[in-house]
């Protein structure tokens, strides 16, 4: 059934990048708008915020929070946290301030080492005088590992915290209401634990989430998460008290045989929307009606990684459901990570091109950068971005750069020590059938490839269908300088019936 419809979405235009959901347009009359920069050289800005000062604030990936002047792009370093373990997609991460100004409180969450050990510590801190002090900590050894922690922040309209956590690579753990990874959690900003909360005596707020990127409420108090997913589908949700949503049982919607059988006997909320291929969605906020850019209100503005955009989510008039979306800064800037809304309804977003993953021909002179976002048109500097026409792939390319080319890299060089090469490895240039499985199942743990270690867990490709399997593998076995045999649909068949039984 997946298999079917991503073959569809695959061959009848996926170009688009992100499968628009269930009852949504994907494309629209974009409005003009125009950029200015107003930070450069910064290392990795994981959240970024509008501050009590008018200034932006935002975190380092590597322990620090600082702000920028948005007028005179002036930096200014407030805090730096010395136990901070960076690794990957560690590090400093979320932070939020507390909207009353009364309450002159920031909380942020970062990973720390014990032994061989990570763990996520999330924090409040009192802001005077240009300086954080008075650390109080909330919450302490949550299980991490080097990805999947989650960590987007924000302060409820009743007052409470919301935290993000994900699954630290242990999908189980999502399912289990007595363990804290792969949930959305909900404290008093003391720490204490709300009456209220849906499993009593914990922080736990909703379970099933395998690594939530983005957290935000709209102007109606509905409270939005964008995830991203394992390999079939990336999710925006709007999160409920006690939700379930389903990982690492379901992925996007459930409508798999195996997805259908866990949701028959459990109550899984499905996704406001899903994109197949996935977009690794990262950070999300709302634009309401003072928003800068007309055409954006009443919208979630959400920043992707893999895809490199902004994407205007256009809610209904109840603040349910996507009626819209709209891409923008299409591959100009790079990874983008953080997103946030002035009072004033200016919006900015920021790079992650420093981050351990960059993108092709990144980061470049200048990064990491925060940018602000104007309206425009032609006759003030704006633009409207058109995608430039391109000669077209070839169907095994399209797979590829849909599914492995994040990972694997455009030349097919992948990432030291992450994700191994395919130019002239024995994987992808020997046993035809080896291959095969590797791309259904997928691989766990430490593989040597050409004497070198790599440990990053690759999703298993099984949902694609068997042509499609035999188009990228062929693609895989043909393009960065290898040169061997094809292979075809029914050798993919006859290898799926063996790995199945």
């Amino acid at each position: 059934m997946k298999a079917s419809f991503i073959l569809l979405i695959v061959f009848a235009g996926i170009l688009l990048n992100g499968y628009a959901g269930r009852g949504v347009k994907s494309s629209g009359t974009h409005v003009g708008i125009k950029t200015k920069t107003i930070a450069v050289n910064l290392d990795v800005p994981w959240e970024i915020a509008w501050g009590p000062d008018n200034c932006i604030w935002f975190t380092a990936q590597g322990g620090t929070v600082s702000k920028v002047n948005p007028e005179t792009g002036e930096k200014q370093l407030l805090l730096r946290i010395a136990d901070t373990f960076r690794n990957r997609s560690t590090g400093l991460l979320g932070m939020t301030i507390h909207p009353d100004r009364k309450l002159p409180y920031v909380f942020l969450d970062y990973t720390y080492k014990e032994g061989k050990k990570v763990f996520l510590r999330l924090v409040r801190y009192t802001y005077i005088n240009d300086t954080l002090i008075h650390p109080l900590v909330l919450l302490n050894d949550i299980p991490a590992t080097t990805g999947h922690a989650g960590s987007r922040l924000v302060i409820a309209p009743d007052g409470k915290l919301m935290l993000t956590v994900g699954d630290a690579t242990n999908g189980n753990s999502a399912q289990d209401t007595n363990a804290l990874t792969g949930k959305i959690l909900r404290l008093n900003i003391d720490g204490s634990i709300p009456v209220d909360n849906p499993f009593g005596g914990s922080p736990v707020w909703s379970t099933g989430h395998r690594n939530p990127q983005g957290l935000a409420f709209t102007n109606l108090g509905t409270l939005f998460s964008s995830e991203h997913g394992d390999a079939i589908g990336d999710e925006l949700n709007l999160i409920k008290r006690g939700g379930n949503y389903g990982w690492p049982h379901v992925e996007g919607f459930c409508d798999t045989e195996k997805e259908q059988l866990f949701c028959k006997t459990h109550e899984v909320t499905a996704p406001v929307k899903a994109w197949t291929p996935v977009i690794a969605p990262a950070g999300i906020t709302y634009c309401g009606a003072n928003c800068a850019i007309k055409e954006w209100r009443n919208a979630l503005l959400l920043v992707t990684l893999k895809t490199q955009s902004l994407r205007v989510l256009k809610l209904n008039d109840a603040g349910t459901k996507v009626i819209a979306e709209q891409v923008y800064l299409d591959h100009e800037f790079g990874r983008l990570r953080g997103v946030c809304v002035s009072p004033a309804g200016e919006v900015y977003v920021s790079t992650s091109n420093r981050d351990w993953n960059p993108g092709q021909g990144y980061p470049k002179q200048g990064d990491d950068r925060i940018i602000k976002i104007l309206p425009g048109d032609s006759s003030n500097g704006g633009f409207v971005q058109e995608k430039q026409l391109k000669p077209p792939l070839t169907d095994g390319a399209v797979v590829y750069n849909n599914y492995c080319t994040s990972c694997h890299k455009n030349d097919g060089e992948g990432l030291a020590g992450v994700f191994p090469p395919l130019r002239g490895t024995q994987e992808v240039l020997g046993d035809k059938n080896r291959l095969i499985k590797i791309i259904l199942k997928g691989l766990s743990g430490p593989v040597i490839i050409k004497g070198r270690k790599y440990d990053q867990q690759m999703p298993a490709f099984d949902f694609l269908s068997d042509r499609e399997i035999a188009l990228v593998a062929t693609y895989v076995r043909t393009r960065f300088g290898n040169s061997a045999e094809n292979i075809t649909g029914a050798h993919v068949a006859k290898v799926r019936g063996v790995v199945k039984k």
